[in-house]
């Protein structure tokens, strides 16, 4: 069973990778619970989400110590970290997030979400480039199952948005972006 848990700030794209990681996770015949939670505000205010992921029937979606953690903003690190289990991995936002890791016990992997997307084509597909970083690092679900999910999420006048999001996740599954 993989307990993720994805924060930021709202506008940030937090759950659109939850959404991502949760219909990849069904297409691949996988058991998934997503749960989004907002702050106060819906842009610019917290926001995360927990996602479960098991080849067995999931009992509870609330993911209080999760193996990986997604922050996309310093404040979101800030509050996470520390409930993260031992041996587990944080994907932190180096274009935002300037804070040393505070722990030893947990792997970190630093990606420079708003360059690497500026280099693909905006800076809004940063969390797309996250996205990759966590599918290149743990291979929770495969590659084509996330795309499928970028179809069903990206209809009607989205669905324009596609190739940009391909070819953001598709850099990381190339090996680029993660050293």
């Amino acid at each position: 069973m993989h307990r993720l848990l994805l924060a930021g700030f709202g506008g940030q794209g937090i759950m659109v990778m939850g959404e991502l990681l949760a219909y990849a996770a069904m297409a691949a015949g996988k058991q998934v619970t997503y749960m989004p939670s907002y702050g106060p505000e819906m842009r610019g205010g917290t926001a995360n989400c927990s996602v479960v992921v098991s080849e067995e029937p999931i009992s509870s979606p609330i993911v209080s110590a999760p193996q990986v953690l997604v922050a996309m903003n310093e404040p979101s690190l800030v509050k996470f970290e520390g409930g993260v289990r031992p041996e587990g991995i944080v994907f932190v936002n180096r274009s935002l997030i300037q804070k040393e890791p505070g722990r030893g016990d947990i792997e970190y992997v630093f990606v420079d979400c708003a360059e690497l997307a500026r280099g693909i084509a905006s800076e809004r597909l940063s969390n797309i480039v996250m996205l990759g970083a966590v599918f290149k690092k743990t291979g929770l679900v495969p590659l084509d199952a996330l795309y499928e999910a970028m179809d069903k999420k990206f209809t009607g006048d989205k669905a324009k948005y596609i190739p940009a999001n391909r070819k953001a996740l598709g850099a990381f599954a190339a090996g680029e972006g993660l050293g």
